[in-house]
């Protein structure tokens, strides 16, 4: 939940920022010197490059916890097995380990979207963010019966 929060807070944050940047824009082009426009159109094209980036990740994270809540119901989500330290972070060993069968999954069912969702949050404990973002991508991309990209 508070993960949830968090996001919301920043995409609020995020939007404020685009209306204020877009606002600055468009007194740059209302001035009409070519300067002035031509720094407000560069500065309008910061906040719609925003505007895509958020939806695109906003997209992203509802169907990443769309599948989480399929997979749950059907009692597949992975179970945390992981050893973690005294402070509560997982071991580097521990996350190789579920990784490693993870993989091995995958590579057994490499169409099947639950697998891929698996190595997902594998990578994911691990501490490898893009790889994980990419294999949730993938998963996202089979449950949709997407082309998948290789």
């Amino acid at each position: 939940m508070r993960a949830k929060i968090t996001y919301f807070l920043t995409a609020a944050v995020l939007v404020v920022y685009f209306v204020l940047v877009g606002s600055r824009g468009l007194m740059l082009l209302r001035q009409g010197t070519w300067l002035t426009v031509t720094f407000g159109v560069a500065v309008l094209v910061l906040p719609v490059i925003g505007v895509w980036f958020l939806w695109k990740n906003t997209q992203f994270v509802r169907k990443a916890n769309q599948l989480a809540s399929e997979l749950e119901a059907e009692g597949g989500l992975p179970v945390d097995e992981l050893e973690r330290d005294q402070y509560g972070r997982i071991l580097r060993d521990s996350a190789d380990e579920v990784f490693a069968r993870r993989k091995a999954e995958t590579e057994d069912a490499p169409g099947d979207w639950r697998s891929w969702f698996r190595l997902a949050v594998a990578y994911h404990d691990a501490r490898d963010t893009p790889r994980a973002r990419k294999a949730m991508q993938r998963a996202i991309a089979l449950h949709d019966r997407k082309p998948v990209q290789v």
